[in-house]
């Protein structure tokens, strides 16, 4: 295999009229924003789940949390190959049936097993339909149109979060824990009749299905993923988290060679030689550490230490989904001409001077100021969020689209689950050693958090550098600049 994969191609045929694309664009970019949503919905449902029937413990509600992460993110990349397989319209409208059944499932449930299961079931329908969504999306735009597609679907993925929260807020503050399950299901199924309207049928990959390099990556998968997210409550050194870490690197080394033995593997390990796609890669995972270390800490610190509602404090981050929006097409235009790298490191420069500023906050800071520094923050996710989404796709063959927006969101949810790990295991740590209660209590959370927030910046700046890097490696040999 060479260094140089070409672009995704586009036929006359598939692309429709104007309103029809717009239509399909629309319709794509809801999906992903639902299936995102859910992630942090769930934990805003958490206290009444632990005040419920179910007398679920700790380690119980963390799974009931997880459980959909988990599955979501190891069937990312084997979905996503699937679906280029067998036709991506088909397993995006399964995905989203699934995805239903696994909300009606989790909203019907009396125990705990039968929650996990809905849980479970949910988020395969999440990893069916995410990698889907872009591969119809690619297929139905114009040439002109792709960047600008790519854009609308990753700000959608980046807003999925805050519109989880101000959603799940909203259906909280008045019904039980039930009723955020319920709301899903009408939406899911909305979705999939509109997807099956709007939707064209995509032509699928003659190739067939690598089920044993499938099986290895959803292996290593599960288990790195069950390192990180036990790791902050079992500790990094105890016996599951470690074997978990060490199950995951055998797996994948596994996995490597067989991938390069393959004839179709389901990922192809060579394709990492491409330096652009493995900073696009390295850049949405550090972004969304970036993005969820503040979604995981925003809501305790404005309820625990600001004494906001659940309503307000779902409201509260409700801008950063407007500042995203507005930032998205300025990002495009810078990096069509100032090129990936510098707009990408822009964008990872302010998420890591939002967090820096967020760091400053405490009982006292008025939220205007503080609207401010999460401002700073939804810049520079619109800046660098799509350029990193256009490198991956843009360094894929159309033919294996699936398999690219798999692997962008498999990063996603990687980095996402490591945002959390990381500023979740600073405030056990360090806010379990805080003494007292009231005053006293949230001056030691409140330190816990801007620790947090400076470790997760440094990550960003570190990281982001190698990203830049990344790209301007891949600019000497290719394109850097998106297509106007």
């Amino acid at each position: 295999m060479t260094s140089t994969v070409s672009p995704p191609e586009s036929s006359p045929a598939s692309v429709g009229a104007p309103a029809r694309q717009r239509s399909v664009t629309a319709a794509m970019c809801a999906c992903v924003l639902v299936a995102q949503s859910l992630v942090a919905a769930m934990n805003l449902a958490i206290p009444k789940i632990a005040a419920s029937g179910l007398h679920p413990s700790p380690a119980q509600l963390l799974w009931i949390v997880d459980t959909y992460v988990l599955v979501f993110a190891g069937l990312l990349i084997p979905a996503g190959a699937l679906g280029d397989r067998v036709g991506r319209k088909g397993v995006l409208l399964t995905g989203l049936g699934v995805f239903a059944a696994g909300a009606l499932l989790s909203a019907t449930a009396a125990g705990l097993p039968v929650l996990l299961a809905g849980r479970a079931l949910s988020g395969a329908g999440a990893a069916l339909l995410v990698p889907a969504t872009m591969s119809v999306l690619l297929h139905s735009a114009a040439p002109d149109r792709k960047a600008g597609a790519v854009a609308a679907w990753s700000t959608a993925v980046g807003i999925g979060g805050m519109a989880g929260n101000a959603g799940g807020a909203l259906i909280l503050q008045y019904l039980p824990w039930q009723g955020l399950f319920w709301g899903y299901v009408p939406l899911a199924l909305a979705l999939l009749a509109w997807v099956a309207t709007a939707a064209p049928r995509i032509p699928r990959q003659a190739a067939p299905l690598d089920l044993p390099g499938s099986a290895l990556l959803v292996l290593g998968a599960t288990a790195l993923l069950f390192g990180i997210i036990e790791g902050p409550g079992l500790g990094w050194t105890s016996l599951p988290v470690t074997g978990g870490f060490a199950l995951a690197v055998v797996v994948f080394a596994v996995f490597v060679r067989h991938g390069l033995r393959a004839a179709h593997p389901v990922l192809d390990p060579r394709l990492f030689r491409l330096p652009r796609l493995r900073a696009g890669t390295l850049g949405i995972a550090v972004t969304f550490f970036g993005m969820f270390a503040l979604f995981y800490v925003n809501a305790q610190f404005l309820q625990y230490v600001k004494g906001y509602s659940p309503l307000q404090t779902g409201c509260a981050i409700v801008p950063l989904a407007v500042g995203m929006m507005a930032t998205t097409k300025y990002g495009m235009r810078g990096a069509q001409r100032a090129g990936e790298a510098r707009t990408a490191g822009a964008g990872l420069a302010l998420i890591a001077a939002g967090l820096l500023l967020l760091s400053t906050a405490d009982a006292h800071t008025p939220y205007v100021l503080y609207l401010v520094f999460l401002l700073v923050m939804s810049a520079g996710a619109g800046l660098a969020m799509p350029t990193l989404s256009h490198a991956i796709v843009a360094s894929v063959p159309a033919r294996r689209s699936g398999m690219g927006s798999g692997l962008q969101g498999a990063a996603r949810e990687l980095g996402a689950a490591l945002g959390i790990a990381v500023v979740g295991t600073v405030l056990s740590v360090r806010f379990a050693s805080g003494t007292g209660d009231g005053a006293a209590a949230a001056t030691a959370f409140t330190a816990a958090t801007a620790l947090g927030y400076r470790i997760a910046a440094g990550v960003v700046l570190v990281v982001g550098l190698a990203v830049v890097r990344g790209l301007r490696t891949g600019a000497r040999a290719g394109q850097d600049r998106i297509p106007a």
